[in-house]
């Protein structure tokens, strides 16, 4: 492995290309399966899927690598078996290139009038239908494969501010 590269299961991920020595700014490399990312990046959030008022076409031609889906509002809407039947969110949105996705926590968090946390994970309220999921980390890593992201992030759990 290169001096300055990252690994994760022997496959170089992410790679060092320049270090500013006085401010210690860096850039690097993200190598994904669906292409490489440079760092540091924007990513375009698609909470639901798509990022509003842009194409999957008009993001590319911009150059975004990489873009940002929420896990929870996915689980929802569209929900698991119409990702399914497009396999994979991606398909659904015709993007063809990277995707992270995130946990889900911070809406456990900002919900909060809708969930319920207890030792074994959290049960989440649908503010629009009211039917209830439980969510636990490995639940909420399982559903990231089904959408099919580049990047999963586990389910974390968001302290209040008030908490020392």
């Amino acid at each position: 492995m290169k001096e300055g590269a990252f690994s994760l299961q022997n496959r170089e991920l992410y790679y060092l290309t320049k270090k500013e020595k006085n401010t210690k700014a860096r850039l690097g490399e993200l190598r994904l399966a669906h292409g490489v990312v440079q760092t540091p990046v924007f990513m375009p959030v698609g909470t639901i899927g798509t990022v509003k008022t842009m194409s999957s076409i008009e993001m590319a031609k911009i150059g975004y690598e990489l873009i940002l889906n929420n896990t929870l509002h996915l689980f929802l809407r569209p929900g698991l078996d119409i990702i399914k039947e497009f396999k994979g969110i991606k398909n659904m949105i015709r993007w063809n290139k990277n995707l992270l996705t995130d946990s889900g926590g911070y809406q456990v968090f900002s919900l909060s009038d809708f969930r319920h946390i207890n030792d074994d994970g959290v049960i989440f309220k649908d503010p629009m239908t009211g039917s209830k999921h439980f969510f636990n980390p490995e639940i909420v890593i399982d559903i990231q494969k089904i959408i099919g992201s580049d990047i999963i992030m586990p389910l974390d759990e968001c302290t209040p501010t008030s908490v020392d």
